[in-house]
Formats: structure tokens, sequence, C-alpha cells
């Protein structure tokens, strides 16, 4: 039976950064525009929080029993390292759906209902990035749904929550923390090349191979500079504060274009992480200065 540490482990460390960055970005431009909304940026959190953790017991639990965790480098996984039942993390990624639903229909009730279906895609694809008899996860596609959810919903979200109103500020951060977050999962799928080709996961990867990969991922690190300078831009030069994000961001680079392979890129997860985290608390608080 899983410990209480085994399932935070599987839940997986770089979650926090990743739920945090998108409303931290997204509640940045709401305050620059004198339209923040505190407690709903907080339950614009825990839907963040929520779908983070019901991404990631879900993944484990259909790559488990599929058997793509067999053969493994990284973070543990509870079902492929059968520290726990495929049933119990099933139900965990549902109770943090639940979550996420429940916090989500409170902001749809106080902002637009329309809300709800935006949600309601959200889990599916959560879900279906590896669940179901044809996952797109395994067709090459996991960047296009990170991008999407993780950026482009999430931190547009989180402003339209609060300011009801759309933004160029708001979608140019979208696009950096979009960029992020894709870096992190190009990382993980790198270092999973080997072990996915055999388990027939054809992930983006796999697909471009490993030079490809390691070409992209520092192409995405590049998106999220350009992106900061437009938000810079639209808003103000406070927001380059985001630049700090160079500090996790270039080692991991230096990694990733270095060569490293399998446990040597583990560490380039946790800085892209923080890389993700820096970029968003930099930005804000440039905005927070600025308004």
């Amino acid at each position: 039976m899983a410990t209480p540490s085994q399932w935070l482990a599987g839940a997986r460390p770089r979650t926090l950064p990743a739920a945090v960055s998108p409303v931290l970005a997204g509640t940045g431009v709401a305050a620059y525009d004198d339209a923040a909304v505190w407690w709903k940026a907080l339950l614009a959190l825990v839907v963040s929080l929520a779908l983070q953790v019901a991404v990631n017991y879900a993944n484990d639990y259909s790559d488990g029993i599929r058997g793509t965790d067999a053969e493994r480098v990284g973070p543990l996984r509870l079902v492929g390292s059968g520290v726990a039942t495929p049933a119990a993390v099933k139900r965990a990624a549902f109770l943090a759906f639940g979550v996420a639903g429940i916090a989500g229909l409170v902001l749809a009730a106080t902002t637009a209902w329309w809300l709800v279906a935006v949600g309601l895609v959200s889990v599916l694809a959560a879900w279906f990035y590896t669940g179901g008899s044809k996952p797109y996860g395994y067709l090459g596609l996991g960047e296009v749904m990170v991008f999407v959810f993780f950026g482009l919903v999430a931190v547009l979200g989180t402003t339209y929550v609060q300011t009801e109103a759309w933004s160029g500020a708001a979608l140019a951060a979208a696009v950096g923390i979009g960029a992020l977050a894709c870096a992190i999962l190009v990382a993980n799928n790198l270092r999973d090349i080997p072990t996915d080709r055999v388990a027939g996961k054809m992930t983006l990867a796999v697909r471009l191979g490993d030079r490809g990969t390691r070409t992209w991922y520092a192409a995405l690190v590049l998106v999220a500079v350009v992106a900061l300078v437009v938000l810079a831009a639209l808003t103000t030069w406070w927001a380059l504060l985001g630049l700090v994000f160079a500090l996790p961001a270039v080692p991991a680079l230096r990694t990733v274009l270095g060569g490293a392979t399998g446990p040597g890129l583990i560490p380039v997860l946790q800085g892209t992480g923080l890389a993700e985290l820096a970029w968003a608390l930099g930005a804000a608080a440039g905005l927070l200065i600025a308004a």
C-alpha cells in the first residue's frame, strides 16, 4: 500500500510550480488593469492545482495499466511501481477532478456559465491525454494539450474571471507560460524516448528524434523570452522582471543542448518548472509595481 509520501511523489514535485504559474501571470495582468479579485484568483489556483494533480494521477493510471511505465527512468509512478492499485490511483484522479469541478462551478456561477463548458473540455482533455483506447498523448499531441490548457486556458481564464474582459497582455502571458509548460513536457519526453519508442508511445519527442527534440526545447525557451517582451510592450517594462526566469532556465538549456540523457535530464524538469514559476513571479511583480 502506498504511503502518504509516495502519493505525494506520484503527484510529482513540479505540480505546484506548474499550477501556481498561470494563476500568478493571469492575476498579474488583472492587477495591472486594476481589476484583480483575490478570492477568484484563489479559486482559480484551486482549479489549476487540482487539475494538475488529476492529470498526473490519470497519466499514472493509464500508462500503468498499459505497461508503458514498466521500464521507467524518473519520478515514482504508483501503478507502474506496484505501490498502489490501479483502482486506487483512478479514484484519486477523479477526486482531484471533482475538487477542480466544484471550484470551477463557483467561478462560473459568479462570472459566466459558459465557463462550465471550458471546464468540461479541460477535464476530458486531461483524461484522454493517456486514457481511452486512442490516447492523443501517444500520437505526439501532448504539447498541444499542455500549451492550450495549461497555458492559454489557464492564464486567460484566470484573467477573465477577474476582469471579465480579454486582452492582448493576457494572451502574451499565456503564450509565455504555455511555452515553458510545454518545455517541461518536452524534457520529460526527451528523457523517455528509448522506453516510449519500445512501448509504442509515439510522443513528439519520439517523432522528432533526439536532436530535433533538443532544438524544440530551446525554441520554446526562446518563445518564452519573446512573449515576455511583448507583454512588457503592451503593459509596462517592469514586466521584464520576469527575465529572472533565465537563472534556472539557462542551466537547464545547457544540460539539454549538452546532450544529457536518462537520469541526467531529471534536473532539467526541476529547472524548467522553476523557470516557469520565476517567469510568472517576475512578470506579476512588475505588473503589480506598475499598477
